[in-house]
């Protein structure tokens, strides 16, 4: 692979381009992609919003890919999303890094003194988890209620106003992201197996993931199954367990059933740790949903299904299906952040 140097890239580009406005870095690392953003400082706030540039690569999770890789990938989406804008080094004023794997304040004071290498002195940095990225995806940048984001991975991340914070799950595959992309998936592999060698019930994910892979036969799996373990790969199969239990079949239908279940207890955790809902639960707060699990499908609609699950105990959840990506959410954030130290008129996003 070859290995990309911030400094050096852009440095190049600060030789190229005439300057230009300031603007902000906002990125979004995920289990399965990266994306980052480049957006003007001082901007009015239409719809849409003005984007610069976009540009996307791969994962960033040092938890999946380590740390030099994930950091080879993290400079790479944002020199190209600068070189993209057509912008300099020094025209950059602000980045908010928002990663899947930033857990507790050592990661993040690593990635911190990691970015500081990259930018000038002047840039102001900030590093999050990529749930509040994704929160601030559907709070226009405000860090006030739940996110549930269940792509690949899952996790409920949650904020009050006045700043408390929790979270449920995003602990990974291993330790239980059983609501996850890359959970269903699983269980389905699982269910396969445990048919094939006569302890679980015959299901229809043995022909339709067989078929959908190209194998001939459940034993092939394994090979499938070990010869790449990434997360990404694995969750790839959701498609096909959402497709067999829309057709009838029981086992992947208790799969998905049991992921809702999930996904709303992550939910109802990270809310009744920070009262969101109130003594009665009928407190009004955002449930921001994210992720490919959530999106509707034929039948199936599992991200209705989680928030039914929620609203059960807590009334007041209303559900927000973010306009913008979580990336875009994320240079928000750094955008309200400084937004007072800017020139111009300008105010904080309502």
């Amino acid at each position: 692979m070859q290995r990309y140097t911030g400094r050096e890239m852009w440095d190049v580009d600060e030789c190229q381009s005439p300057r230009m406005g300031s603007v902000i870095l906002g990125v979004d690392g995920g289990a399965s992609n990266t994306v980052c953003v480049c957006i003007p400082a001082a901007m009015p706030f239409n719809d849409p919003l003005p984007v610069l540039s976009r540009t996307v690569a791969g994962c960033s999770n040092h938890n999946s890919v380590g740390e030099e890789r994930a950091r080879e990938t993290l400079d790479r989406v944002m020199t190209q999303a600068l070189l993209k804008a057509r912008r300099r080094l020094s025209n950059v004023c602000a980045v908010c890094l928002a990663v899947a794997g930033v857990n507790h304040p050592l990661d993040q004071q690593r990635m911190l003194d990691w970015l500081r290498e990259l930018f000038p002195s002047h840039v102001k940095l900030f590093v999050e988890n990529d749930a509040v990225a994704a929160l601030a995806s559907g709070t226009m940048g405000k860090l006030h209620g739940c996110v549930l984001i269940a792509g690949t991975g899952t996790i409920a991340y949650g904020f009050t106003s006045d700043g408390r914070e929790a979270r449920a799950a995003g602990a990974g595959p291993v330790l239980g992201d059983w609501g996850s992309g890359y959970g269903i998936a699983a269980q389905a592999l699982t269910a396969v197996v445990r048919a094939y060698d006569g302890r679980g019930p015959e299901t229809d994910l043995t022909n339709n993931i067989l078929d959908f892979l190209g194998l001939a036969s459940p034993d092939e799996l394994i090979g499938w199954t070990y010869e790449d373990q990434s997360w990404a790969r694995i969750a790839d199969l959701l498609p096909v367990v959402v497709q067999s239990a829309e057709g009838g079949d029981e086992v992947a239908n208790k799969i998905l059933h049991n992921s809702v279940g999930e996904l709303a207890s992550s939910v109802k955790a990270v809310v009744q740790r920070l009262e969101l809902g109130g003594d009665d639960g009928k407190h009004p707060f955002p449930l921001v949903m994210v992720g490919k699990v959530l999106e509707a499908n034929n039948r199936w609609d599992i991200g209705k299904e989680v928030i039914d699950c929620v609203t059960k105990n807590y009334s007041g959840a209303y559900p927000i299906h973010p306009k913008v990506e979580p990336a875009v959410g994320a240079a928000l954030l750094a955008w309200n952040a400084i937004a007072r130290e800017l020139d111009g008129d300008i105010q904080t996003v309502q």
